[in-house]
């Protein structure tokens, strides 16, 4: 029996003005380093998360985005981002960063999958672990 576990690590929030986004970003890392199977899931105004060329400067926080690209580097690569979410927000696929992954062959592929809702709730249920932030 494998001692690895499927985490999914689930965004609702906004990137900024709490602290969810970073906090579940430093977990996934962790998880991540102890090599268990991660995933992350992006609803609701989590979608934001992954919106490229973001802004911070006029808040006054660092901006934390470019850190979703390094997670290839660690293992991770499986993000699902609702497609219902997205749309509800006006966003479009076209709106979110690439982040990418190596494959077998050493070839980029992306790492972000658009799924509705049915989809995500199939995603959920098939994991050991499901962490909201």
């Amino acid at each position: 029996m494998s001692d690895t576990k499927r985490f999914l690590y689930v965004n609702r929030k906004a990137p900024h003005g709490t602290v969810y986004a970073l906090e579940s970003l430093e977990v996934v890392l962790i998880g991540a380093a102890f090599e268990q199977d991660v995933s992350l899931a992006f609803l609701d105004d989590g979608v934001f998360q992954l919106v490229k060329k973001q802004v911070t400067t006029g808040i006054g926080v660092k901006n934390f985005a470019p850190v979703y690209r390094a997670l290839g580097d660690y293992e991770v690569k499986k993000l699902f981002v609702e497609r219902e979410s997205l749309e509800e927000r006006g966003l479009t696929e076209d709106d979110l960063m690439e982040i990418t992954h190596e494959n077998d062959d050493e070839e980029d592929v992306n790492s972000v999958e658009i799924v509705d809702r049915a989809r995500m709730a199939e995603i959920m249920a098939a994991q050991d672990v499901v962490l909201s932030f």
